[in-house]
């Protein structure tokens, strides 16, 4: 049997762009296959674990029978709502930033810059457009796998049913992802507000913008939209932004905040909303008194719930939590022994690079590891993750503070922008490398980098990481000059100075003296 699909809601404005992302991501004309008898692997979810599964399990080259399921659109969060679109604004937001900034490089900028935001997302349009042929429908069925575009239901251990298709499996993975929080505050579902999968759509810059949530991703879009035209109230529970980051980090991006003209409203509780003709009046105590703020938008960005919803997990015996998702063990293996899990569904590291790499290990663990080849585990994964604000921080491994819940004696090498010639020249010196490592050896346990281009940088000590390099092969690894990365050379060879003992230091000065 087959049956043609309902086209979900489009994506806004439905201008030559978005037609073009629908046709590719959820086509209208798109006719669900026949079912195969059964399948070895059947995928819900094509966001970027789905997409990861789906495509390398089909391209194994064994002949494998394997299913895509998904009922909104293909590419999930990452193309759509998420990562695609957020850098697009972030990189217009800082050109912004940078002809503001150009005077102290003797460049003369206009006395006023236009910002013409209504292009501004138009060039996010068109290059998320350009971009999703590679997670499209037609290409996935064109690898072989059958893409079956409506909601998942689990009918029993071995079936899912989608609308009038009763798809058959010897495997199974969830890869539903998450969505965003609603902070539970009286009058906020009536007043209207947007999230990541609706601020996307806006062709008007709001002139009076909040934001709930200092975490990454409202950092990252309250710098963006301040800097492209609106005024940015940020509200956020805690007394300082980003609190779960380096300390020394988060305070260099809060400043520069500051210095973007957002107000910041921190330690806070957010009492009611409600709409009048002035706006949406946001009220909300603070230091033991009560406040309000009026705004013509609110963007949520406080947390992620995972799509539990409706695919019946109750069924097939697969245990689940409504806040953090999908029970698995270490190798992403539900409470259902054929039914694994991966990405945002199950994962307390929400980037779409943790989901690829999750998903291959339930490629491994699904189709190899029945075989004696071995399986993977997630805890084995060394995840750097990126907060893109400008400057960026860039994290991988271990904090100070949880080394020292772990009981591990550390020290730490810090080389700030300021002592680096290339982030002179560039006018960058606010940040720094930061490298965390075993007291008495050279491994390295963890590092922070806070630079504008932070995330371009920490993959060598992600790869030092990975490989059990040391700071001392650091040091011996030349780095062209002059670059900012140079500053990670310059915290090896600090640690490399350390291990120069008085005696050494001594015969050195004597030898050198007699040269």
């Amino acid at each position: 049997m087959t049956h043609s699909i309902q086209q979900e809601p489009a994506l806004q404005p439905l201008d030559e762009y978005n037609q073009s992302l629908m046709s590719h991501v959820h086509p209208i004309d798109w006719v669900n296959p026949s079912p195969a008898a059964s399948y070895d692997l059947v995928v819900i979810g094509a966001g970027t674990a789905g997409l990861v599964v789906a495509a390398g399990a089909a391209g194994l080259g064994l002949g494998l029978k394997v299913a895509l399921i998904e009922k909104n659109l293909m590419g999930g969060d990452c193309l759509n709502v998420g990562c695609v679109p957020s850098k697009c604004l972030i990189r217009s937001s800082r050109v912004v930033a940078q002809m503001r900034e150009a005077t102290p490089f003797g460049i003369k900028s206009p006395d006023a810059i236009e910002i013409d935001f209504g292009a501004v997302m138009q060039r996010m349009r068109r290059i998320r457009a350009g971009i999703s042929p590679h997670d499209s429908a037609e290409r996935f069925r064109n690898l072989g796998v059958d893409v079956f575009l409506g909601p998942a239901e689990f009918v029993d251990s071995g079936a899912i049913a989608v609308k009038t298709s009763l798809l058959r499996f010897k495997k199974a993975v969830i890869a539903t992802g998450a969505r965003a929080t609603r902070p539970d505050i009286p009058g906020l579902a009536e007043t209207g507000y947007l999230t990541n999968e609706t601020v996307f759509s806006l062709t008007e810059c709001p002139p009076r913008l909040a934001v709930i949530g200092g975490g990454p991703i409202g950092c990252e879009l309250a710098q963006a939209f301040q800097r492209l035209g609106s005024q940015v109230t940020l509200f956020h529970k805690h007394g300082h932004l980003l609190d779960r980051e380096d300390a020394d980090a988060a305070e260099i991006v809060q400043q520069q905040l500051l210095q973007d003209n957002l107000k910041l409203v921190l330690d806070c509780t957010l009492l009611k909303v409600e709409i009048t003709d002035t706006g949406k009046v946001i009220h909300y105590r603070q230091n033991d008194e009560i406040n309000t703020v009026v705004v013509d938008e609110i963007l949520v960005g406080a947390g992620r719930t995972p799509n539990v919803d409706g695919l019946n997990l109750e069924a097939v015996g697969v245990n689940y939590d409504a806040h953090h998702g999908v029970v698995v063990d270490d190798y992403l293996q539900t409470t259902n022994p054929h039914i694994y899990a991966a990405g945002d569904i199950c994962m307390n590291w929400k980037f779409t690079h943790a989901a690829d790499a999750a998903a291959r290990i339930v490629i491994k663990n699904t189709l190899f590891s029945p075989f004696g080849l071995g399986r993977s585990k997630l805890s084995n994964l060394v995840m750097p993750w990126v907060t893109y604000t400008d400057p960026e921080i860039a994290h991988v491994g271990l904090y100070e503070r949880e080394a020292q819940e772990k009981g591990m004696e550390t020290n730490t090498i810090t080389i700030p922008f300021s002592s680096v010639d290339r982030a002179l020249a560039d006018g960058e010196t606010e940040g720094f490398v930061k490298i965390l490592h075993k007291r008495g050896s050279d491994q390295i346990l963890g590092a922070t980098i806070v630079a504008r281009h932070a995330g371009e940088m920490i993959s060598e000590i992600t790869l030092a990481i990975v490989t059990k390099q040391g700071l001392s092969a650091l040091s011996g690894v030349i780095h062209p000059y002059p670059t900012q990365a140079e500053a990670i050379k310059k915290a090896a060879d600090a640690y490399r100075r350390t291990l120069l003992t008085p005696r050494t230091k001594s015969l050195l000065k004597l030898l050198t003296k007699f040269s």
